[in-house]
């Protein structure tokens, strides 16, 4: 009988496999727990995975990951673990895989796509299957961005530009794809559009002096002279950044691109000639003042001048001293000269109309 056990055992361990450490082995799901996976790998004892060294993601649950029956393949770590199990890993054994991968990609400059696990100090951790890769903050994008937390959970491109696993330093670098993107975009940008074409944009910064356009590989600057026909005080009590804006490119010189919103078929000057003739009464604002007269806005985009001289009948040394800026006035056109866009208006010459027609009033007044 002890012959035949002494045989049993002998013809049981010729049939078992006999594994080495670093070996890679490939079994058979027997039990999965919370942190732990057992593998039948045909020795003579099991194969024990923990959580640990199954992936570097952290309160996995390995019960939702792997099913019993599932076929794996693993590295061994230790063929004896002190409790006469096989310890293995498969995060290292993967990691190999993804390093080979994450080289070829490096030597290729091929682009990546990975999720954004973890915002560190210095800039992202994405993981590559098992593998991380570190981008910095300098290498995130193309311009400076102090908080790079709405990166988390997100999905995004890069290249590897420097490779040593040795050291666990692989850099990915997602700037460069952004400068080339807008290289491309800016090139295409400049070959479709023309001066006197209409492009859509977006308001992308706002200063005192005018607005940038974004209009998709490259900004055009919309002066604030050239926001409206007529007067406008500050660009942000026109815009706000992220309108949506149709812009006339008004010229192109280099890399620079000049906008306006000054349409020609909205010049007010078009039908100026039909409402300020000379002999015209009109009412405007008073818009500014110089020494020598007053500025009257008949209308957005339309200026007259009311000089010193036919403000009054009596002698006023500057308009300050009798008009104030947006102070309405009637006054009468005197002179207009539409090619030139420039009108001349009188306080005086209606006064002196009106003190005519009183007389005329009287004068009949008497007669009768």
């Amino acid at each position: 009988m002890s012959d035949m056990n002494n045989d049993f055992e002998q013809m049981l361990e010729a049939s078992l496999v006999t594994i080495h450490n670093g070996e890679i082995v490939e079994g058979t799901v027997i039990d999965v727990k919370e942190d732990e996976i057992v593998l039948n790998i045909g020795y003579k004892a099991d194969g024990i995975i923990t959580r640990n060294e199954y992936s570097n993601q952290s309160g996995i649950d390995l019960r939702d990951v792997v099913k019993v029956d599932d076929v794996m393949k693993a590295k061994v770590l230790k063929v004896n673990d002190g409790e006469g199990q096989v310890l293995l890993t498969y995060k290292r054994l993967a990691m190999e895989k993804s390093n080979e991968r994450i080289r070829e990609a490096f030597e290729n400059k091929e682009v990546l796509k990975a999720t954004v696990t973890a915002v560190l100090s210095g800039g992202l951790s994405v993981v590559v299957d098992e593998t991380k890769i570190f981008i910095p903050a300098s290498l995130v994008s193309d311009s400076y961005e102090k908080d790079l937390s709405k990166y988390n959970g997100q999905e995004i491109e890069f290249v590897v530009t420097e490779f040593n696993p040795k050291k666990r330093r692989i850099i990915g670098d997602r700037k460069q794809l952004l400068v080339a993107e807008k290289a491309k975009l800016k090139e295409e940008l400049f070959a479709r559009i023309h001066v006197g074409d209409v492009v859509e944009g977006t308001v992308k910064n706002l200063t005192d002096f005018g607005a940038f356009i974004d209009l998709g590989g490259a900004d055009g600057l919309l002066h604030i002279s050239e926001m409206s026909w007529g007067r406008v005080e500050n660009p942000r009590k026109v815009f706000k950044v992220g309108d949506v804006t149709k812009v006339l490119i008004k010229d192109i010189k280099d890399d620079k691109i000049a906008l306006s919103l000054k349409f020609e078929d909205q010049n007010p000057w078009l039908n100026a000639d039909g409402k300020y003739n000379v002999g015209a009464i009109v009412k405007g604002r008073v818009a500014r003042m110089a020494d020598f007269g007053a500025f009257v806005e008949l209308e957005p985009g339309v200026d007259a001048l009311l000089h010193v001289s036919q403000i009054s009948k009596e002698h006023v040394d500057k308009p300050s001293d009798v008009l104030s800026v947006g102070q309405e006035i009637e006054a009468k056109v005197v002179d207009f000269n539409n090619e030139d866009h420039k009108i001349s208006l009188s306080m005086k010459a209606l006064l002196n109309d009106n003190a005519s027609e009183e007389e005329e009033v009287a004068v009949d007044t008497d007669a009768e």
